[in-house]
């Protein structure tokens, strides 16, 4: 298989698996460079080269550093480098220039959709009708199941103390990771919910009443979770639109999911 073809398929392959990557391509190069236009690299959030080269040296190592930053903003951007003078900065001493595209591949936003029930179904139709990558958790078999929420591409069925922490590394190594805690209780909040601000997520949502998150963000506090975690928290849960019925919460709450990943909000907890 041609290289390029290798590094598409490779590149493709881990955004199927849900895996960031970036691909970085030299777009323009004059003079002496180690690699000229099309040379391609193809680099892990983590900094890891999964295949191709740009020639190596420190204008590679330059251009994983861009990649991974690339990999956290999720916007493209063009980088150009001389090779002429390292005592001024330059990459290397080859007396070339090069431009390099580099172009972040995420997997689609992943929702992890703590709670089965009434408003976990209907929020997990319309954040896979969304694009979202629906995950649905809850400890209650006959409803954490594929027939009763057909829409969700995983449902992860057991004790959500047990599982929490497994939840919390996917979160945790994936930037676009969405939270909605819409459980049954104040108590199985309290428990899971100190895990799920360490993975620190791009949005974290907990469903109930003004008086109901009080007395939750009290409880975390005499755990010793910090107010500045506390405050990434959404509660109540969702956009105010007046919504009563599960399908118009799971508006509200979609609502704000996408304003929270469109414009990098991060408004405060309404405890």
């Amino acid at each position: 298989m041609h290289e390029t073809a290798q590094l598409l398929h490779l590149a493709a392959q881990r955004i199927e698996q849900g895996l960031p990557c970036a691909l970085c391509a030299v777009v323009r190069a004059s003079g002496s460079v180690p690699r000229h236009a099309g040379s391609k690299l193809l680099v892990s959030a983590e900094g890891e080269i999964l295949a191709g080269t740009i020639g190596g040296g420190e204008m590679e190592s330059r251009v994983i550093a861009e990649a991974q930053q690339a990999l956290r903003d999720g916007a493209p951007r063009l980088v150009s480098y001389r090779l002429t003078d390292p005592s001024s900065g330059d990459p290397g001493v080859c007396g070339g220039q090069a431009e390099i595209f580099i172009d972040p591949l995420l997997p689609p936003p992943a929702l992890f959709i703590i709670g089965a029930g009434h408003v976990g179904r209907a929020l997990a139709h319309l954040a896979r009708w969304a694009g979202f990558y629906v995950i649905v958790a809850d400890d209650r078999p006959d409803w954490c199941s594929p027939q009763a929420i057909p829409e969700a591409n995983e449902h992860l069925c057991g004790s959500l103390t047990d599982q929490i922490e497994q939840i919390a590394q996917r979160i945790a190594r994936a930037p676009q990771s969405y939270v909605a805690l819409v459980t049954r209780s104040s108590p199985i909040d309290v428990a899971i919910l100190p895990t799920l601000l360490r993975a620190a997520p791009a949005y974290i949502g907990v469903i109930g009443s003004r008086r109901r998150w009080l007395t939750t963000a009290q409880a975390l506090r005499q755990a010793g979770v910090a107010e500045a975690d506390l405050a990434r928290v959404h509660s109540p849960i969702g956009l105010e639109i007046e919504a009563e019925t599960p399908e118009e919460i799971a508006v509200s709450i979609m609502a704000q999911i996408v304003h929270v990943r469109r414009s990098g909000s991060t408004s405060q907890s309404q405890a």
